[in-house]
């Protein structure tokens, strides 16, 4: 093409349509070999992804960013030249622009016959084999534009996720919160049970970890007299990675003063719902062969109640301050296979270990688990009718954990002596307890309102949104091990027949 004087990688074109609104505008006009009669000429650009030649005709599949469109090229409108560029100069891949008008064929394929086209990008990798198609898990996410460019449904999920977290940050706008930004690098991680990924600042000679939460800069922002304030923001955790789990993901925190978990309940159900009528235009969605009701109202259990339910063992009744109540809860836990159990040091934490292992799996529907153990809830106000646990409620669908909430702590005694006993844990050889922050410690100090506070994994909201069945199907670039150059170029080629 260079020695031709062309320009293989053109500057800019100017589309006036797209494919999606080609079919939309011709879906009930035109007849099988009928020409548009108001002859109306339309630019297109897009990805070649099939290209067949019959002698003078030649027949291309054309894919913009919304959907595809078949294009006709014969030499009854394109120079003898053009046309043999065409052939000679094009591959499945190149990203090309064209000009042309509307027919439909004698099989009724609605086409755009060409009347002249131009070469914008030259790709100098071919697409996937069509035939073998690109379905190696690995790859796909490895080369997460490929995925997008040869599988739709993969872009269709992107395309859904921007909109759930558009519908998110809205109604929260609407309803008067403001999305405030707050640091990726803390000098104590804080907010969260979780280990944090370390990195160091060379000016300052300081120690810093990336945030593991947004939750104590954002309740700062509460005491400094905000009353309704989120973040939409990345999380990084130095955890193990599943089906569930990358150590990058995205949560909103949400606080409100002079509101508690109730009220936040009620906001969870509300913005959810709100976020499928939108996106999905249905309450009732598939989920993994599951259906999925959202309507309202949402089931509230409490964990005592739903742990009775799953272990005919009431935990309730227990002394939390005799020995032999805590050997008790054991025992019903190894009774009922709960593994891991002996190390653990109090009832609430045995309590919590059988939630886990024997409800939370089978929480299809959504369901509020409500009234946590206080071992399990640092952050979380002590409940005002139960001894020794708070308030907190987390959202279960679909067998996982989709949002946390409490009645935030605002007592900083409480608080401290809270922090403290972490920070034990933490010597101890936690690496997933917090340590004491200092400064989040001073703002109560300074008075906090009564708040309400939620957080929300976006990722797993969409994977249930979306019916994807890993936390990497819904983020565009997922963490993964760094393939070695053999096998990069092994996988390349086979991809590539």
């Amino acid at each position: 093409m260079r020695l031709n004087n062309v320009n293989p990688f053109a500057y800019s074109f100017t589309p006036t349509t797209t494919a999606e609104s080609l079919h939309s505008q011709f879906s009930d006009s035109l007849s099988p070999g009928e020409n548009d009669p108001a002859s109306i000429s339309f630019s297109l650009a897009g990805r070649i992804m099939v290209r067949r030649f019959f002698g003078k005709l030649a027949f291309f599949t054309l894919q913009d960013d919304t959907s595809t469109v078949q294009l006709q090229f014969d030499k009854k409108t394109l120079s003898q030249e053009s046309f043999e560029q065409l052939k000679s100069w094009t591959d499945s891949g190149d990203i090309i622009g064209v000009h042309g008008t509307m027919r439909r064929t004698d099989k009724n394929e609605l086409t755009l016959r060409v009347g002249n086209w131009e070469m914008l990008t030259k790709a100098l990798l071919p697409l996937p084999d069509k035939f073998r198609g690109f379905t190696d898990v690995n790859k796909r996410y490895r080369q997460r534009h490929l995925d997008m460019i040869v599988n739709p449904e993969v872009k269709k999920t992107f395309v859904q996720r921007a909109k759930i977290t558009s519908s998110l940050r809205r109604q929260l706008e609407d309803l008067g919160f403001l999305e405030i930004e707050t640091p990726v690098l803390h000098s104590t991680p804080g907010g969260a049970e979780a280990k944090p990924f370390e990195t160091y600042h060379n000016s300052l000679s300081l120690d810093l970890t990336l945030r593991i939460a947004t939750e104590l800069h954002l309740k700062r922002l509460i005491v400094g007299g905000f009353s309704k304030v989120f973040e939409i923001g990345r999380i990084f955790r130095n955890e193990g990675i599943s089906t569930r789990h990358n150590p990058e993901f995205t949560s909103i925190e949400l606080y409100q003063a002079y509101a508690d978990y109730n009220d936040m309940m009620a906001l969870t159900e509300d913005l959810v719902v709100n976020i499928a009528d939108t996106v999905k235009g249905s309450r009732v969605v598939q989920y993994q062969g599951d259906t999925i009701s959202l309507e309202k109202p949402w089931r509230r259990v409490t964990m005592h109640d739903i742990v009775k339910e799953h272990m005919n063992f009431d935990f309730s009744i227990l002394d939390t301050s005799d020995p032999e109540s805590l050997n008790l809860a054991k025992r019903a836990a190894r009774e009922a296979n709960v593994p891991d159990v002996d190390k653990l040091t109090s009832i609430g934490y045995v309590l919590n270990a059988c939630f886990e292992e024997l409800c939370e799996p089978k929480l299809i529907q959504p369901t509020f688990v409500t009234d946590y153990p206080v071992e399990v809830s640092p952050l979380a106000k002590p409940h005002r009718s139960k001894v020794n646990l708070v308030e907190r409620f987390e959202l279960f669908a679909c067998g996982r954990e989709l949002a946390n909430s409490f009645s935030e702590l605002t007592d900083p005694i409480d608080q401290r002596e809270r922090f403290e006993a972490q920070a034990a844990k933490k010597a101890a050889g936690d690496d997933e307890a917090c340590g004491v922050d200092e400064e989040f410690l001073m703002s109560l100090e300074t008075g906090m309102p009564p708040t309400g506070g939620l957080g929300i994994g976006i990722d797993r909201l969409v994977m249930m949104l979306t019916d994807s069945k890993t936390i990497k199907d819904v983020i565009a670039f997922p963490l993964l091990k760094p393939e070695t150059t053999a096998d990069t170029e092994t996988s390349i080629g086979e991809e590539l027949g």
